[in-house]
């Protein structure tokens, strides 16, 4: 019995040494991807896009088993670009976002769950100093292997289509002659390309 256990035991460690750990972490291509956002304009009427400029992302992706990775998203809200420079100042002062007192947006996965084709990413949102619980849908946008004087490595694509109500992080400000005339449901589009130093073997 003893001979047995030791066998069982020293067959066990062979095979967790022989497989190759799968997780692997991806460098985010910050001048090819975009943290994106969409905001009505009364009533959709119009729409204003703009984007968060500065941000990192540290990602986690396991290639066998995606539901065992994991992201973590840090924006600086002062980053805010909507591509009029007198909007953007107002846009971080207290009326919106506050980066004085609240530099950072934040987003820290607890889980990733499969539901068919659908990816969801459960976790944690932090904006203007409220936190809250999300489900946050994504897709991977695909893969491309290349080589250069390092080697191979592979990019993989994200993105993620997500609808947020400002006012659930008290974001309030109203137009004073207008109170409909920024939206409240705001659009996040976030598009990133990733870079692995080396493919898995």
């Amino acid at each position: 019995m003893h001979k047995q256990y030791c066998q069982t035991m020293l067959l066990i460690g062979l095979l967790l040494v022989a497989v190759p750990a799968q997780t692997i972490n991806y460098k985010i291509d910050v001048n090819h991807s975009t943290i994106g956002f969409v905001v009505p304009i009364m009533g959709g009427l119009s729409k204003v896009r703009g984007k968060f400029t500065e941000f990192t992302v540290n990602l986690a992706h396991d290639e066998s088993d995606i539901t065992k990775s994991s992201v973590q998203v840090v924006i600086k809200a002062a980053s805010i670009n909507t591509g009029i420079a007198q909007r953007d100042e107002h846009l971080r002062t207290a009326d919106f976002f506050e980066v004085g007192k609240f530099p950072d947006i934040t987003f820290q996965s607890a889980r990733i769950e499969r539901r068919g084709q659908q990816l969801i990413a459960h976790g944690t949102f932090t904006m203007h100093g409220v936190a809250k619980t999300i489900a946050l849908p994504f897709s991977l946008t695909g893969r491309h292997v290349s080589e250069d004087k390092d080697g191979k490595f592979v990019n993989a694509g994200y993105a993620v289509r997500w609808k947020l109500n400002r006012r659930d992080y008290g974001i309030n400000w109203r137009h004073s002659l207008d109170p409909n005339f920024i939206g409240d449901e705001i659009e996040i589009e976030i598009d990133l390309i990733t870079k692995a130093a080396a493919l898995p073997k």
